[in-house]
């Protein structure tokens, strides 16, 4: 923690220290003209007439007075409340402390009703390369994490095990703020769920991204945007939830606004308890065959039923301190501090019953698995933003360091003797650097270049020990154990360009990106070095046949890159039966995606259509063969399953997806989104097994909305995943539900939520695994049915009136 005082002590006093302007006070009082009563959280906006200078500005407090600093100058000052008519001052010349006295503001009718079915209407924005989802107004993650908000947005997807997928592909890069984070950690699913939903402002959905982003992640990009106020003066919220099973929370985010500073603090601390099972019922076939495929030896075949239960106990701290410095009226400077810690402890119960050809007990084994992880996250960054006169033109510079550990400890107890040992110890340092310039040239186009290096080195650590009951000592299993060192640095180069004419918008972009990747192996003394490049071309287009209705068709390539747990060719375990092994000779994945999409607002409905076409080459899944190698479990000798990625030939991915939304009355809003997809596989295992395969699935979600007298808000969400199926496994559709109530307190400074998440604890994954030499049926939980209760304070604040981040959120320019 010293470098974070020193970090911290260094910020604050290079910012006080440097800068100070000459500031006068701007006071006064707003009332509603009708009944005389001050009109709380009413904005004043103070806009300086000199181009390119940053706008200021604040809110009333519960008196209707505000207090404003600015610097002396000439000003258009705006005093406004939603539903009211504005009033406006213009080439108001501030030189000293100024009092506006008492300022009358009279209701609008058509204003106010516009506002109130803006503030209801679908949380989906969609804009010409991404759609944004809006996160304040879902009542069925209040009190939850980053997985459960993701799990709600139209598009994506997060299975039982956590995995995300958009439109049903899994390899989606997941950014925050624009960039990679220390947020997301080593392991992004235990990330998302230690980050509470509170923390979020709003998602972008970025199905065909331009050449601004990385290519990584054929399925597109997730990229999650964080709440920041501007507001001046103090404000901010405070969340507190309980829940069942055990889960406790608090997180809040605090913003300070004076003059030339702007600070701001989210923190938060959760405690979950996530009991899971799993079961597992396999025959072996236990048949050898000769390379021709002809059979050997016929044994008869054997049983084996396995099932595990998970107490999981998840304990999560995050902190993220910044200060914003606007050094002049047009650029500014923010240095933040970001620091996260997870103490987690996962108790396994795994249960091993093995049966003869008769389905006779022949022996049983109990395996406890006591796991103790440790996450720590430090991550300092600095932006840099420079606003030129003309809107629109600007440079921004940032840099990120980042230093992350994993620490896993578990002592396995077989039969009640502690019997094995296994440690995992890894440790990653990544550097970004990053920097972005944007023209516009005249009124309706932009060109844009820039730059991005990200250099990442990671370390993992792997010791088994098992226990000589001879000398009662734990010993290494050099056949196991190994160091693995993993080297990824990434050079990128962009260009794009952007322009509207007419009704017709386009941007063009292109990307050129150079990967170094050293894989360092010195428990076997292998060293690989692999290097590849390419160029990565995008292109967006859009038609608005209407004020109400658009076209869109999108281009893009991406690629898809091992991670260094691929590519380990060291196995690990996951029981005595089980073996992951990556793969050193894996390589990367490129794919390109046609998109063509279609949006109409007609009357109460909004329709968001599209249909997509992607062909990838390279494609590496996952499969399962017998090793050859057997394990003898209390005298009997069982086959040993690996399980490893590999290279397939191609993969083509054809899907339809709409999204319909639909307001009968102002108190009711029901929204739907619908995917269907199909997979065709085409490749061969390196030993001839055919693994060539087509699936069809979809999956369905259906969020209503309702108002109940009281002003209570009622929401429930129902989402359904098709089956889907690949060459060697079969999954069962899974359906679940989502149920929350919420009312407004205090005025709406505060809200209550009730809300359950899957309801009827049918979030259940089940699956046929068929190969050669075994098949399974299991079913895997990751988390039981739980129910949460939340409170939310909010100070200077309006539930509707949040201020959204205006800069560094990795946002385009350009409009449809």
């Amino acid at each position: 923690m010293n470098k974070i005082s020193y970090y911290l002590l260094f910020t604050f006093l290079t910012v006080f220290g440097l800068h100070a302007q000459e500031e006068v006070k701007l006071t006064g009082k707003i009332l509603d003209q009708n009944t005389k009563t001050p009109l709380e959280y009413a904005t004043v906006v103070v806009k300086s007439n000199i181009p390119g200078k940053l706008a200021t500005g604040g809110i009333t407090n519960e008196n209707g007075e505000f207090n404003i600093e600015v610097e002396k100058g000439t000003y258009t000052i705006s005093f406004e409340y939603i539903g009211f008519k504005s009033k406006t001052l213009e080439n108001k010349v501030i030189s000293k402390n100024e009092n506006f006295g008492i300022t009358y503001l009279s209701e609008d009718a058509t204003a106010l009703e516009e506002v109130e079915i803006i503030a209801e209407k679908t949380t989906v924005e969609i804009k010409l390369d991404k759609k944004i989802y809006n996160v304040g107004k879902d009542l069925t993650v209040r009190g939850g994490t980053v997985s459960d908000v993701l799990d709600n947005v139209p598009s994506v997807s997060v299975d039982v095990e956590g995995n995300v997928a958009l439109r049903g592909n899994e390899n989606v890069t997941i950014l925050i703020n624009g960039k990679p984070s220390g947020l997301v950690g080593l392991n992004s699913t235990d990330a998302l769920r230690q980050l509470p939903a509170e923390s979020i402002e709003r998602v972008e959905v970025i199905t065909s991204p331009s050449a601004r982003y990385d290519a990584e992640g054929t399925g597109g990009i997730l990229n999650i945007i964080l709440r920041r106020s501007k507001l001046q003066g103090l404000n901010g919220a405070i969340t507190a939830n309980a829940g069942y099973n055990p889960s406790a929370g608090i997180s809040g985010n605090i913003n300070y606004r004076t003059g030339d500073l702007n600070i701001f603090n989210t923190t938060s601390y959760n405690y979950r308890e996530v009991p899971g099972n799993t079961n597992d019922s396999r025959v072996n076939f236990n048949k050898e065959f000769d390379d021709d495929g002809n059979l050997i030896t016929d044994n008869p075949d054997t049983f084996v039923e396995e099932s595990s239960d998970f107490d999981r106990i998840r304990k999560g701290f995050n902190t993220n301190l910044g200060v914003e410095w606007y050094i002049t009226d047009s650029a500014s400077l923010t240095t933040s501090i970001l620091y996260s810690e997870s103490d987690n402890e996962s108790n396994t119960q795994n249960l091993l019953n093995q049966f003869d050809s008769n389905r006779n007990l022949t022996s049983s084994t109990l395996r406890l698995d006591p796991e103790l992880e440790d996450d720590k996250t430090i991550q300092y960054a600095v932006n840099f933003d420079k606003q030129f006169e003309t809107s629109g033109h600007k440079f921004t510079f940032d840099f990120q360091y980042e230093e992350s550990s994993e620490d896993e400890n578990s002592l396995v107890n077989v039969n009640g003797l502690d019997s094995e040992r296994v440690a995992t110890l890894e440790d990653q340092e990544r550097i970004l650097l990053q920097t972005d310039y944007v023209l516009p040239i005249g009124e309706k186009s932009q060109f844009e270049i820039g730059y991005r290096g990200n250099f990442n080195n990671q370390s993992t650590d792997y010791t088994v020990e098992f226990l000589n009951e001879t000398t009662n000592q734990f010993e290494v299993d050099n056949n196991l154990s190994n160091l693995f060192n993993y080297r990824e640095y990434l050079t990128a180069f962009y260009t794009q360009f952007g322009s509207k004419f007419g009704k017709f918008s386009y941007l063009l972009g292109l990307r050129f990106e150079d990967t170094q990747i050293t894989i360092d192996q010195p428990t076997s003394g292998s060293l690989v070095k692999n290097q590849y490049s390419g160029f990565f071309p995008t292109v967006n287009l859009s038609y608005e046949l209407s004020d109400s209705e658009n076209v869109t068709l999108a281009y893009n390539r991406r690629l898809r890159r091992p991670r260094s747990r691929f590519v380990n060719p060291f196995p690990s375990r996951s029981s005595v039966t089980s073996v992951f092994q990556g793969n050193p000779n894996l390589a990367p994945s490129y794919s390109g995606t046609v998109d063509v999409g279609y949006v109409k607002r007609f009357g109460k409905y909004t329709l968001d259509a599209s249909a997509y076409f992607s062909r990838a080459t390279d494609v590496f899944n996952f499969v399962s063969f017998d090793t050859g190698q057997t394990v003898i479990v209390n005298g009997e000798e069982l086959p040993v399953i690996n399980r490893t990625p590999i290279n397939l030939a191609t993969e083509e991915r054809l899907g339809f997806e709409f999204t319909l939304g639909y307001r009968p009355s102002r108190k009711w809003n029901i929204n739907a989104n619908f995917n269907i997809f199909q997979n065709e596989t085409d490749g061969v295992t390196p030993n001839g097994l055919n693994l060539g395969n087509t699936n069809t699935s979809w999956f369905a979600r259906l969020n209503n909305k309702y108002t109940l007298p009281g002003q209570i808000d009622w929401q429930t969400r129902l989402v359904y995943r098709g089956p889907s199926a690949d060459a060697q496994n079969e999954r069962d559709g899974i359906f679940s539900a989502n149920l929350a109530f919420s009312k407004d307190l205090f005025n709406e400074k505060a809200s209550i939520a009730f809300n359950v998440s899957d309801l009827f604890n049918s979030r259940v994954r089940s699956q046929t695994t068929t190969t050669p030499t075994f098949m399974s049926e299991s079913e895997f939980q990751w988390r039981e049915r739980s129910f949460n209760l939340s409170f939310t304070y909010r100070f200077n604040q309006k539930k509707d009136r949040r201020q959204r981040q205006q800069n560094n959120d990795g946002g385009e320019e350009f409009e449809g």
